[in-house]
C-alpha cells in the first residue's frame, strides 16, 4: 500500500504503520496523519491482521510531536478541529488492539498518538514529554483527558506542568508503558503481542477493548452489567465450546469466529 508520510507492512497478524519522517524526528504534519488514518482503517478492514502497531523510523524518536511549521499558522478555528485528538479517537474505537512501539523522542502530539493506542512498549532510549507549555499552549492532542486517567492526576499534572522528559523506567514506574525492551527487540517484541492477541477467539480481543473503554467512562454498576451481557453473548459461540475443549484436552484451539 502506498501512503504519504509512513509506510504500511503487513507481516502475518501485524499490521506495522511506521511514521518516515526521521529528518524531521518523525514530526506528525497533517499528511502524515491523513496516512495514518487511511492506514488504520485498512487494518481494521483487514481480517488477518490482529493487531496495529505504530513506530518511527530512524531510532531516534517515535514522533516528536506536531509539525511546529503547520502549528504556527494555526489559528482558533482550526485549533477546534480534531487532529491529532481526531487520530487518538481512532485507535481507541478501532476494534482491534493497537499498539505504540516506542524508540526515542515521544512528546508532544507523538505522546498523544501513543496514549490512544492500547499497549506501549518502549526501549531504555525513549523519553515522553508534554512540552506544550513552553511554546504557550496545552496540549491539544488529548493528553489533558487521557494521561491521567493512564498515569494518575499527580504525575499527569507533573509532566504537563513541569514539561520536562522522563526515562523509559520512570514512564514504566507509572504506567505509562508496559514492557521495556532493547532496540533491536522492539518490533519483535510487537510481532509477538499480534501473535499473542491472534491466538485468542476473534470475539474476545475486541469484546475485552470495548469493556474496558466503557467501563472506563461509565459507572462501576453500568460497566459491570454490560460485562455480564458480553460474558453472556461469548459463552454461546462456537469458540468458547472448542476453547474449553482444548484446554482440557491439552491442545491448541482452532477457533473460527462463531
Amino acid at each position: 500500500m502506498n501512503f504519504k508520510e509512513i509506510t504500511y507492512v503487513a507481516e502475518g497478524p501485524m499490521a506495522l504503520l511506521t511514521i518516515n519522517r526521521p529528518e524531521r524526528h518523525n514530526a506528525i504534519s497533517l499528511a502524515t496523519l491523513e496516512a495514518l488514518h487511511r492506514a488504520v482503517r485498512e487494518a481494521a478492514a483487514d481480517d488477518a491482521v490482529a493487531a496495529i502497531v505504530i513506530t518511527g523510523a530512524g531510532g531516534r524518536a517515535f514522533a516528536s510531536g506536531s509539525d511546529l511549521a503547520e502549528v504556527v499558522e494555526r489559528d482558533f478555528k482550526k485549533a477546534l478541529e480534531p487532529i491529532v485528538q481526531g487520530l487518538a479517537d481512532q485507535l481507541e474505537r478501532t476494534p482491534k488492539p493497537t499498539v505504540a512501539a516506542i524508540d526515542g523522542i515521544c512528546m508532544g502530539g507523538g505522546l498523544e498518538v501513543a496514549l490512544g493506542c492500547d499497549l506501549r512498549i518502549a526501549t531504555p532510549r525513549s523519553r515522553f514529554a508534554t512540552p506544550e507549555g513552553k511554546l504557550g499552549i496545552i496540549p491539544g492532542g488529548g493528553a489533558t483527558a487521557r494521561l491521567p486517567r493512564l498515569v494518575g492526576r499527580g504525575w499527569a499534572m507533573e509532566m504537563m506542568l513541569m514539561g520536562e522528559p522522563i526515562d523509559a523506567e520512570r514512564a514504566l514506574a507509572i504506567g505509562l508503558v508496559t514492557r521495556i525492551v532493547e532496540p533491536e527487540e522492539l518490533i519483535p517484541e510487537a510481532r509477538r503481542i499480534a501473535a499473542k492477541i491472534a491466538g485468542f477467539a476473534p470475539f474476545v480481543p475486541r469484546t475485552m477493548k470495548a469493556m474496558v473503554n466503557f467501563g472506563m467512562e461509565a459507572s462501576l454498576a453500568g460497566a459491570l452489567m454490560l460485562e455480564k451481557y458480553a460474558q453472556g453473548a461469548l459463552v454461546q459461540t462456537e469458540d468458547k465450546a472448542e476453547g474449553i475443549a482444548a484446554f482440557l484436552e491439552k491442545r491448541e484451539p482452532t477457533f473460527k469466529g462463531r
